[in-house]
């Protein structure tokens, strides 16, 4: 019971959250709130690589943009085109009911791909595009690493700009609501805000509550070695290789689950959410939080993001985290929340 203490008190704090913004009037901070919480689970399945397997990755945004723009194809693409020509997989799918019926404002008949079908489609080619993303760049390490993922980063990010399905620098816009029970759905829209943020805090909880569980169990021991030391790890038995890719793929569902809840949230999703400057936040919020502090990266991750949303940190928000992160890889390598540091500065004032 005492492990889920810290899951407990999440709860009970985001709860207040919600309540505290309905008694000030001040619900409109929902919208924000519940954005940040997708790229919060973003920023968790980071800090699992960073922080424990030890690999730097600046293409995590590429895999958001994977799992955002797949759903947001799938479900505004019309295939009543291909049904009424009979095309075989389409009428396969219709008539096992994974394609929605729908109109649009013109009152022209759409059919397109069920938004669960869609999800488990953008996540399957996640862990196809991470498997094989994985296996030779994870033989890499330290900057060499971080130079591959960033590469990845920017090829993903040139494909949605420079391709007409993706909408190219438009994006993808209508895209319709994802029903998860009857009544329930993610969306963007105003009378849905106070479930749309309790979803999204639902999820974030529910990603937090795997991570942990599996940062102490077994696995997350070897991955504790394999960042301590990977060739001691590897002459106590440990299979590094097998542990690295599959962390990294795990991280990358968690970045594409969160592409893909944001973009119906938002109803859209454009090739800003790929771009490099997005992988070097995620990668300053970990940074920041502690790369081996899930709670810490958890807990900045919401206030910077938060910020971030808000507009806080004005036209200069990229610049901002640019510095942050340089600052601290020079004074605080292990994250601002680290106790030892607060002790050295609590030292250094009172003398």
């Amino acid at each position: 019971m005492k492990k889920y203490i810290s899951i407990i008190i999440l709860i009970l704090v985001l709860i207040g959250i919600q309540l505290v913004t309905q008694v000030t009037e001040t619900a409109f901070y929902l919208t924000q709130l519940t954005m940040t919480s997708y790229y919060s689970l973003l920023i968790i399945g980071l800090c699992l690589v960073m922080g424990y397997a030890g690999q730097i990755s600046l293409g995590h945004a590429g895999f958001f943009a994977i799992g955002g723009y797949t759903s947001a194809v799938l479900t505004t693409y019309n295939l009543r085109p291909l049904f009424e020509k009979g095309h075989g997989l389409i009428i396969f799918l219709a008539n096992r009911g994974l394609l929605v019926h729908a109109e649009n404002l013109y009152g022209e008949t759409l059919l397109y791909v069920n938004p669960w079908l869609a999800c488990i489609t953008a996540i399957t080619i996640t862990v196809i595009i991470s498997f094989l993303i994985g296996i030779p760049v994870l033989k890499l390490k330290g900057h060499y690493l971080a130079m591959a993922t960033l590469g990845f980063g920017i090829i993903i990010f040139r494909i949605v700009l420079a391709t007409e399905i993706f909408g190219e620098a438009d994006g993808i816009s209508d895209v319709p609501s994802f029903p998860l029970l009857p009544g329930v759905a993610v969306n963007g829209d105003f009378e849905n805000r106070i479930l749309n943020y309790y979803i999204a805090c639902g999820l974030l909880i529910l990603g937090i509550l795997v991570l942990q569980n599996l940062i102490n169990s077994r696995v997350g021991r070897a991955l504790r070695a394999i960042h301590g030391s990977e060739d001691a790890a590897n002459s106590m038995g440990i299979n590094t290789s097998r542990y690295k890719l599959y962390t990294f793929v795990l991280s990358a569902v968690f970045a594409a689950i969160a592409g893909i809840f944001l973009t119906h949230y938002n109803g859209g999703i454009g090739p800003s959410e790929a771009g490099v400057m997005k992988s070097v936040r995620y990668v300053a919020i970990v940074a920041i939080g502690g790369m081996a502090s899930l709670w810490g990266a958890l807990i900045m991750g919401v206030i910077l993001n938060f910020m971030s949303l808000r507009g806080l940190l004005g036209s200069y928000d990229d610049a901002i985290f640019g510095v942050i992160l340089i600052f601290i890889m020079l004074f605080a390598p292990e994250g601002l929340l680290r106790l030892h540091i607060w002790q050295k500065l609590k030292k250094m004032i009172t003398k």
